[in-house]
């Protein structure tokens, strides 16, 4: 007789020096991200040096978070155990204000009514250690 496998859970992003000011900020329902000081690009995701001009003089802003849906897809299956709890579940690319585009969950009940270029908001999920920023429909 074979035993019940427990459920498994994602795996939670672990913060890592260079990233450590985003993570906090969405603990405290905050969005940063990276600007350079050198040229003026906005960056996202974390590093030590600018992707727009390879200078390592980032400062962290605090910033609305206001994005759009530039992409999304609506995921019936999980692409591994430990996601088979979320679907199905609509994975996106948003653009925030800043010009950055990151890749995230939209928490939705319609995914029909999704439509490219609308106004979303951030939500701060805590997944029990850790925050993530996820988006919803204005």
């Amino acid at each position: 007789m074979a035993s019940e496998m427990p459920e498994a859970t994602p795996p939670l992003p672990v913060p890592t020096p260079t990233s450590r000011p985003f993570w906090d900020g969405l603990a405290e329902g905050v969005v940063r991200l990276q600007r350079c000081t050198a040229c003026g690009g906005w960056v996202f995701y974390p590093r030590s040096r600018c992707s727009h001009c390879l200078a390592d003089a980032l400062e962290w802003h605090a910033v609305s978070g206001a994005a759009t849906l530039y992409s999304w897809t609506v995921c019936e299956r999980a692409p591994a155990p430990q996601f088979a709890s979320w679907t199905p579940y609509v994975l996106a690319v948003v653009e925030l204000a800043e010009g950055v585009r990151m890749t995230t969950l939209l928490e939705t009940d319609d995914a029909g009514a999704l439509r490219a270029g609308m106004d979303l908001r951030p939500v701060f999920a805590d997944l029990g250690g850790v925050t993530q920023l996820r988006y919803a429909p204005v």
